[in-house]
């Protein structure tokens, strides 16, 4: 068994994640694949954020293709075995898989780092391939030109997992990583023994120079690429299959299906679905705990690293999504390699690139609670972002006021929000009301789950907020107006029957048992004050 060449490992560690009690089978990936291998000579790079399953996705393809252990006692069973192909490619190649984030502890130098992948692959080969003469500490690819040429039916397939590892090191300097894509360029670009390159990471690759460009790749990102896009994070029907399992092994269950979907969706890929996170969906099921799952891992996984240099460009567009509105971007997506971020489209495409925001027609946006948690703790570090977080604040207050009915607090509170710098907060019709009166409820999240235009009686009321964790709290159904009384926000929630949405049909038992209530907002452009009304249905 070989370290990189004909590695057990993939398998190893593909049978531990089919053997878990959430496991989901993308094993379908692998028909995408047999074309390219049939063909041959082919070069795939799919990039998506990190705990998105790629290094799993990896260790599936390895030990799929891999002659190192026969893998049949995991596919048998899996989807991929209905393939009329699945006997005819399994186990039946020579597959090297090198997982470019296995470092050595005590690794100081990008020297060692790629001194140590070369000596490792070269070292199996020269096992594996003894008639070749090998000579040790020759370069890799010369290894790898050497057997071709010996027989020219040894053609491989390359399984490269985190390709960007290097970009995140410190001690790898602009000229080392520049030398790194000319390594993976020499080892792969026009090598008659690739039969296929099945590359992963984060960033998208680099195009530094036409020198040194990895130009042979085909790049399949998250948010552009329809092709692969289902098999990385978890589909609406994949987190349905999840939740029947988990509801049938817990005694006492504490998730909820609304919870998932609060927490952990929101991820928009190309065809137009939204996805899990996989990794926070698996650990909040196992765990029975909506809970942030997120782990920093280093300087560039902090939220507050993308922004702390350029605060003044981003300050007014964060304001806007925590408050849940999207803002519009210019994609800048090799702006995650540079470390100097110096616009607001580059700060943002690099946080779209390692799964802070999501990107979808044109623009960003939070995708779900369990980044909220982080961007909460970004306001919270972030000195000068410290007016944003006071703001976000004061909802806890806006709620309590509403809950009460206290509609003079209400209405102080909505003043306060329109008369900061922010010009965003300067509106003129109901898309900036919008605006505030997300930033103004922020603190409701915690308990109640917030649709905005959702169906309800005859049409769509602006706001509801469902009650989450306490079904007995009370209900709000809110409607805004821009010169308009509140006094008319409340007969339209009424006439409309927007309560309906909350009251239960003949025969059934309630699911909401508090009260129900209206609540109205206006704003007069004239006078500029703001003017609230709460009335209990």
């Amino acid at each position: 068994m070989g370290i990189y060449f004909n590695s057990e490992t993939p398998y190893t560690l593909y049978k531990n994640e089919t053997k878990k009690p959430y496991f989901v089978d993308k094993s379908l990936l692998l028909e995408e694949l047999f074309p390219l291998v049939e063909e041959g000579g082919n070069y795939i790079c799919i990039t998506r954020p990190r705990r998105f399953g790629k290094t799993v996705m990896a260790n599936m393809v390895a030990s799929f293709f891999s002659k190192a252990k026969d893998a049949a006692d995991i596919f048998d069973s899996l989807a991929i075995s209905r393939d009329v192909r699945y006997q005819e490619f399994r186990n039946q190649y020579g597959v090297i898989h090198i997982s470019f984030s296995d470092i050595s502890g005590q690794c100081t130098s990008y020297r060692e780092y790629i001194g140590r992948i070369e000596r490792r692959l070269v070292k199996d080969l020269r096992k594996a391939f003894p008639d070749a003469e090998l000579e040790q500490g020759e370069p890799a690819v010369d290894a790898l030109m050497e057997i071709f040429a010996e027989d020219s039916s040894q053609r491989f397939i390359f399984v490269l997992d985190e390709w960007d590892f290097l970009f995140h090191q410190n001690f790898a300097t602009e000229e080392e990583k520049r030398e790194y894509l000319t390594f993976l360029r020499s080892l792969l670009k026009d090598r008659p023994y690739v039969l296929l390159a099945y590359m992963t990471g984060i960033l998208p690759i680099a195009k530094y120079s036409s020198g040194s460009e990895l130009n042979m790749f085909v790049e399949f990102t998250m948010g552009k690429s329809q092709a692969f896009c289902n098999y990385f994070g978890f589909t609406q029907t994949e987190v349905d299959d999840l939740y029947k399992k988990y509801l049938a092994v817990c005694e006492e269950p504490h998730v909820t299906r609304e919870g998932l979907r609060d927490w952990y969706n929101g991820y928009h890929i190309a065809s137009g679905e939204r996805v899990y996170n996989p990794r926070s969906v698996v650990h909040a099921l196992r765990y029975n705990d909506l809970a942030s799952y997120w782990t920093n891992s280093g300087p560039y996984d902090e939220i507050f690293y993308y922004i702390e240099n350029n605060v003044a460009a981003v300050r007014e567009d964060l304001a806007l999504m925590v408050s849940g509105v999207p803002v519009p971007v210019k994609p800048r997506e090799y702006a995650a390699v540079s470390m100097e971020r110096k616009t607001r489209d580059e700060i943002f495409s690099a946080m779209v690139v390692y799964g802070f925001l999501s990107y979808e027609n044109g623009k960003v946006r939070i995708p779900n609670k369990e980044l909220m948690d982080k961007f909460d703790e970004m306001l919270q570090k972030e000195e000068a972002l410290g007016y944003v977080y006071r703001l976000a604040k004061e909802s806890s207050r806006m709620l309590e006021a509403t809950l009460a009915g206290d509609t003079d607090t209400m209405a102080e509170i909505l003043e306060l929000f329109h008369d900061t710098e922010t010009p965003l907060l300067c509106y003129n019709h109901e898309t900036e009301l919008t605006a505030v009166v997300n930033l103004a409820y922020l603190a409701a999240r915690d308990c109640y789950r917030v649709e905005r235009e959702d169906k309800a009686g005859i049409g769509y009321v602006d706001f509801i907020f469902y009650p989450e964790a306490d079904k007995s709290a009370d209900c709000i159904l809110l409607e805004l107006k821009v010169d308009k009384s509140p006094e008319e926000a409340i007969k339209q929630i009424k006439e409309r029957k927007y309560d309906l949405r909350f009251r239960a049909k003949p025969g059934e038992k309630p699911k909401y048992t508090g009260r129900i209530l209206a609540v109205g907002i206006g704003y007069g452009k004239g006078h500029k004050k703001h003017r609230c009304k709460v009335e209990v249905l």
